[in-house]
């Protein structure tokens, strides 16, 4: 079914043509719309562009998909980057939060234990990108 056999109630019609205007892709807001809704989409879709746009959508969704699209607001607060595994951000994470502290002690650090010990209570790992649960 193509966006142009799609009803759509009037206020999701005026913010599709308010963001066509400011040159707004359809195709994209059509996209949105069917993957969260027309409510989401009138609350939500410019944020949803900005956040996109500053960082990458692949976090955006990542960040709705642990949260929900209500929680959208929290996003930048919460996001803490992309990473290849919990391992890798745990060890960027205690390196940046205590390394004046660890880089003279002879100690060998188990990475995925420090995730799953501590930081998998404060922090969600998804699809590569983590963001921090208490927002």
């Amino acid at each position: 079914m193509t966006a142009t056999l799609i009803k759509y109630n009037q206020i999701t019609e005026e913010k599709i043509q308010e963001l066509a205007e400011e040159n707004y892709a359809h195709d994209d807001m059509y996209a949105f719309i069917e993957e969260y809704g027309q409510d989401a989409f009138v609350q939500f879709y410019e944020e949803y562009v900005t956040f996109g746009e500053d960082h990458c959508y692949e976090a955006v969704d990542a960040f709705i998909d642990a949260f929900g699209i209500d929680c959208l607001a929290s996003f930048e607060d919460a996001y803490y980057g992309q990473y290849d595994s919990e391992e890798e951000f745990s060890e960027q994470y205690v390196g940046d939060a205590y390394s004046h502290q660890l880089q003279d002690l002879p100690i060998v650090i188990d990475w995925t234990a420090t995730w799953e010990t501590n930081l998998r209570y404060d922090f969600t790992f998804n699809e590569g990108f983590v963001f921090n649960s208490n927002f």
